[in-house]
């Protein structure tokens, strides 16, 4: 019995991609799981807009019908924003979605994995998973560190999300030879706040300057390594440090009598820190994405050029 293929890649992608022409992959659960209805969609418009207008080719990455798209159209964008049966799919998600024929928005792991296999290099978002707090007790570790060892993607963040434990998330990112850059900061970002305390391994400040680190990999046998670009949120647009630090707490405070565990810790605080910052925190992600997506298309077009 013939089956549909599980991976479609949009025309202007494979064009671009055989062309030598800069692509940057762009996650989808942003849009199902992170924004509301209305704004997400409009946030999704906008972030696509910013690689063009950079000069590079957006390809928003997830699963409809059970096919994995790499390049969404207009009404592909609008069903991940608008289905309430969209799944969060991770890497493990993937092949029961499409054995399923349902619909998935993929997270940073499953993004970058996508992006590999169909021969994109570059991947811009928000904020990275990592360890979480308290990982000692519950093992409890984003899929998107191991990923980022198996995939030969560079991917341009604002740092790990900041309710995670910073400092252990980059001793693993360590252990698993993952470059980590600032950009154009020697302070490793904290995804709402431009500096998270701990300093970046590396630092780069050109686009240029990271496609030659991103091209050094290869004649070192390091290609199947990732590499991420840690771009901080303005320091005018980041969240005030004092209410961070309050949010979080309280956050963390009441997930814990709640009982929230998994992979519903990030959610949870997610929307605590939308609700208690009055929204703010909200247009600080899309600031940050949307930067990124930028950032990224000047990497991609550095690395085209080379």
């Amino acid at each position: 019995m013939s089956r549909a293929p599980a991976l479609r890649v949009a025309p202007e992608v494979v064009s671009a991609l055989q062309d030598g022409r800069a692509v940057v992959a762009l996650e989808s659960t942003l849009i199902s799981h992170g924004l509301p209805r209305g704004r997400n969609i409009a946030a999704a418009r906008q972030i696509e807009a910013n690689v063009r207008e950079a000069g590079a080719i957006p390809a928003t990455i997830a699963v409809l019908d059970g096919v994995v798209r790499v390049g969404l159209d207009d009404d592909g964008l609008a069903a991940i924003a608008g289905r309430n049966d969209v799944v969060k799919a991770g890497i493990r998600d993937l092949a029961p979605l499409v054995a399923r024929g349902g619909h998935g928005a993929t997270t940073v792991a499953a993004t970058a994995h996508i992006a590999d296999l169909a021969g994109i290099a570059v991947f811009a978002t928000g904020g990275l998973g990592g360890v979480h707090r308290h990982a000692r007790e519950t093992w409890d570790e984003s899929a998107d560190l191991p990923a980022l060892a198996a995939t030969g993607v560079t991917v341009v963040c604002a740092g790990v999300k900041s309710i995670l434990d910073v400092a252990a998330t980059l001793e693993r990112l360590e252990t698993l030879s993952v470059t980590v850059i600032g950009y154009g900061t020697d302070a490793f970002p904290g995804f709402y706040l431009a500096d998270s305390g701990h300093p970046a391994p590396w630092r780069a400040d050109s686009p240029e300057e990271v496609a030659a680190i991103v091209r050094a990999r290869h004649p070192l046998g390091l290609q199947r390594r990732g590499v991420v670009i840690a771009n901080p949120v303005a320091t005018s647009d980041q969240l005030d440090p004092a209410v961070h630090a309050r949010v979080l707490d309280e956050s963390l405070a009441a997930a814990a009598v709640a009982g929230i565990r998994g992979r519903e810790v990030t959610p949870f605080l997610l929307e605590r820190f939308h609700r208690e910052t009055g929204g703010a925190s909200l247009e600080i992600n899309v600031a940050i994405v949307l930067a990124n997506a930028r950032l990224g298309a000047l990497i991609a077009l550095a690395l085209s050029r080379g």
